[in-house]
């Protein structure tokens, strides 16, 4: 049994993807070949039949649960191409540097809460990056930020609201966690779920505060390069008055959140069509104020700029969920489950220290918190039940497995985000300048509070 912690399809896959990334090899072709690996040591055969789908079947199945983010995606993408085409983007991105462009650090935990706004306040997730990053590169090399410390600050930003506030994102993985719970045995559904999540994310912020004034304090230079996709921007309406176009951007930018808004009161659940139709209507606001100019190429301008910003982290995000439909086809995900605890037995601390393994390895697999929470509650509800721990625990427990892995991982929103904007002077690497401080200063942090918290609470 022990054997198959590690001789099973997640792990080993998980570990081909890792290795592969590593290598610098391009990060789609590194989850497919993990993907086409995992079905193929599960027994999968390659190309199927509809009663009988093979690994390429489960694929592209998987892939058509991400369409509507992929879509969102590249239409905010639009709309961060349009906004930088405005000077608006550069406007606010001047008034930052202006209030907070003298103290590195200060700019870094202001960089995080901005960022935090967009789970919550403004839900459009990791679209303000391209948005608002990219105009502040210059003043942060003036300052000799470290984009390390910026990629941190952007990923805490992405991932601790949701954990902690139950709004916007948080509304959504609260309520994940909470129904899931429920359906696997033990009746949570009155429960409030952030008072569990107050150690994770005092966690998070613990690794944040480490990478900001221990990890990458000192000084790292960057050279003033142009950034590699960029709307051509008129330093008029950036310097000068607020003009008609500049209200155009700024009632589009409103129009995106207001939808969600909209579609969080009308429809439970926080439909995801609504950032696209969101993004959609911010373009048509913009075009009828101007802020589009009203010749075609200049829309036809916005949509490929959306799709240079966003759209290779759209299709990323599509393999990634193609990956996760090969691994639940392989029955990997039971069998390491199954093998963890195994190993563990009665052991209080040794199971916790297993489940939060098992949700790293889950996580890394399929590319989001959000998707590991049903794969792990169904069996870890029943399995600490019976082990005795109290409902506040297995909460703070499953909370924490799910949650670590998605930083850090190079398919990973998470990641990807911060990416986006720090990278787009080309001086910023994927790998070694998001995934490895993100993964570092979070996922250990998470795992090791939330194995504290829940032998308190057990």
């Amino acid at each position: 049994m022990f054997a198959y912690l590690f001789f099973n399809p997640v792990t080993l896959s998980v570990a081909v993807m890792i290795t592969l990334c590593l290598l610098k090899f391009n990060i789609i072709l590194s989850v497919l070949i993990a993907a086409v690996f995992a079905g193929l040591y599960a027994g999968i055969p390659l190309s199927g039949t509809a009663a009988d789908p093979g690994v390429m079947q489960s694929f592209i199945t998987g892939m058509a649960a991400m369409n509507n983010i992929a879509l969102a995606y590249i239409l905010l993408g639009a709309l961060a191409y349009a906004l930088q085409a405005s000077g608006l983007a550069t406007k606010f991105a001047n008034a930052l540097n202006r209030l907070f462009g003298k103290t590195g650090w200060l700019f870094l935990l202001v960089l995080a809460i901005v960022a935090s706004f967009s789970q919550n306040l403004i839900p459009i997730h990791i679209a303000f990056v391209p948005i608002l990053v990219p105009p502040l590169l210059a003043m942060m090399n003036k300052l000799k930020i470290d984009r390390r410390a910026a990629a941190c600050s952007i990923a805490f930003g992405l991932k601790a609201p949701y954990i902690l506030l139950p709004f916007g994102f948080g509304l959504i993985f609260h309520n994940i966690l909470r129904d899931n719970i429920t359906e696997s045995g033990l009746d949570v559904a009155g429960t409030a779920i952030w008072p569990y999540m107050i150690p994770l994310a005092g966690a998070m912020f613990l690794g944040l505060l480490i990478a900001i004034f221990i990890t990458y304090r000192k000084p790292r230079e960057y050279e003033d390069k142009p950034l590699l996709v960029a709307a051509e921007v008129d330093e008029g309406d950036i310097k000068g008055e607020f003009k008609l176009k500049h209200w155009g951007a700024l009632l589009g930018a409103c129009a995106t959140f207001g939808m969600q808004i909209w579609a969080n009161a009308t429809f439970p659940g926080s439909p995801l069509w609504a950032l696209s139709l969101g993004a959609t209507a911010a373009l048509l606001i913009m075009f009828i104020f101007g802020t589009l100019s009203p010749r075609r190429e200049k829309l036809n301008e916005a949509i490929k700029g959306g799709i240079g910003l966003m759209g290779f982290i759209a299709f990323i995000m599509l393999v990634a969920a193609g990956y996760a439909g090969v691994l639940r086809a392989t029955g990997g995900i039971q069998t390491l489950v199954d093998a963890a605890l195994y190993v563990a037995g009665g052991n209080m601390l040794l199971s916790l220290i297993a489940m939060q393994i098992i949700g790293l390895l889950i996580t890394m697999g399929i590319g989001t918190s959000f998707g590991t929470i049903p794969l792990i509650a169904a069996v870890f509800v029943p399995f600490m039940m019976g082990m005795g721990f109290s409902p506040a625990a297995i909460i703070v427990t499953i909370a924490a497995a799910g949650a670590t892995g998605d930083a850090g991982m190079p398919q990973s929103d998470t990641a990807l985000g911060p990416t986006a904007g720090l990278d787009a002077d080309g001086q910023h690497d994927h790998i070694k300048d998001t995934c490895f401080p993100t993964f570092m200063h979070f996922n250990f942090p998470i795992k090791i509070v939330g194995i504290i918290a829940a032998m308190i609470l057990a």
